[in-house]
This record gives C-alpha cells, structure tokens and sequence, in this order.
C-alpha cells in the first residue's frame, strides 16, 4: 500500500501523545513488529545470541518430536512449526544467515534420524521427503545471495546434509528424480542461475 504526502502530512501533525497512543495501539495487533522493535531499542543479545539460541532450541524439539516419526503427518506438523518458528527469528532479527544455516540444521537434526525413517513406508515419508528438498533448495537459492565470507560455515552444513542424504535410500533417489545435483551441495558449486533452475523444475511438475 502506498501513502500519499497529504496522508503521511497528516500523520506528521498529531501530537506526541497522540503518536504514542497510535504505536501503542499498532504493537498490541501486530506482535511480530513488537518483537522486532524490542530488538532493535533495547534487546541486549545480539542476532548470533538469538541464533545459537534457536540452534538449541531446535535440537530439542526435534528430539523431543522424534518419538512420532511413526506418526508421518503429526510429525510434518511438529516440524512445520519449527521451521515457523525460524521464520519469526529471521524476521525479527533480519539474519540472512541464519535463515540458511538454521533450516539446514532442522533438515541434518530431522536427518539424525534415518534409522527410523528406514521403518516407515515410503508413502508415509513421501510428503517429509519433498518438504525436506525443498528447504534444501531454498537454502541454495539463499546462499548464493549470500556474502562469500559465510561460505566456509554453510558447506560444513551441506557437507554434512550430503552424507546424511547419501545414507537414506529413498530420499537420495527422490533428490535425484527431483533434479537435486549433489555437486551443487558446495557452495562454489551452486549455479548463478538456481532459481531459473527451480523454477524450471517446478513447472515440470516436481518438488511437490
């Protein structure tokens, strides 16, 4: 929405108190822009304080969430909310990296667990599995917008995704039928155009 000058001239126009009262009433209905001003005034911890603090929390709760894995769609909703709750503290905080190096946390946590998922049919982990691929091209997407300097921390990361894939069967063959290139699972390897190459991968009908 655009706002015209005589808008905005007469927003200029009210009183202190008046513009008080207007935030006031503003914050109480919007609480994620609430968050995102504490943050920014008078929050004492940094963004890697509230990212190392996201880090822990989703190690635990995706432990505490592996005792459903039988439970396919109970699970995918633990984990939805997970990854929701990454989305808040990357809007909060505005932290590019850890919107890349926290969702590829949540997939090798998830992954910890592929003895399990080796139990399950491959129907009832078809629609984790797709979700999965798709956060891991979100972070390729994500990453190569990404200064350089970060690049050495993600490929760790996809380094240690690679192998976690490489030792489930079913997913690593879905990757493949979803044309996920492992090569492209280092930075360096990520090519200039990957989001044409979503794309193009989406209006074929897969990722879904």
């Amino acid at each position: 929405m655009e706002y015209s000058k005589e808008f905005k001239t007469a927003l200029s126009n009210f009183s202190s108190i008046e513009k008080d009262r207007l935030i006031f009433r503003l914050l109480k209905k919007d609480k994620l822009l609430s968050k995102k001003l504490y943050f920014e005034l008078i929050d004492p911890e940094t963004t890697d304080d509230k990212r190392e603090e996201m880090e822990e929390i989703i190690t635990e709760k995706v432990f505490l969430a592996s005792k459903y894995i039988g439970n396919q769609k109970y699970f995918l909703g633990i984990i939805r909310k997970i990854s929701a709750e990454i989305t808040e503290h990357v809007k909060i905080t505005t932290d590019k990296f850890g919107d890349i190096s926290l969702n590829l946390l949540l997939i090798n946590k998830i992954l910890d667990y592929n003895e399990d998922f080796r139990t399950q049919r491959f129907d009832n982990v078809y629609k984790l599995y797709i979700y999965l691929i798709n956060k891991v091209f979100k972070a390729l997407t994500l990453t190569k917008k990404l200064d350089e300097d970060y690049w050495m921390e993600i490929d760790v990361l996809l380094s240690e995704l690679q192998k976690k894939i490489e030792n489930n069967h079913y997913l690593q063959k879905l990757c493949i039928n979803n044309s996920l290139d492992f090569n492209w699972l280092q930075c360096e390897n990520i090519p200039d155009n990957i989001d044409l190459i979503i794309k193009d991968i989406k209006s074929q009908g897969f990722l879904r």
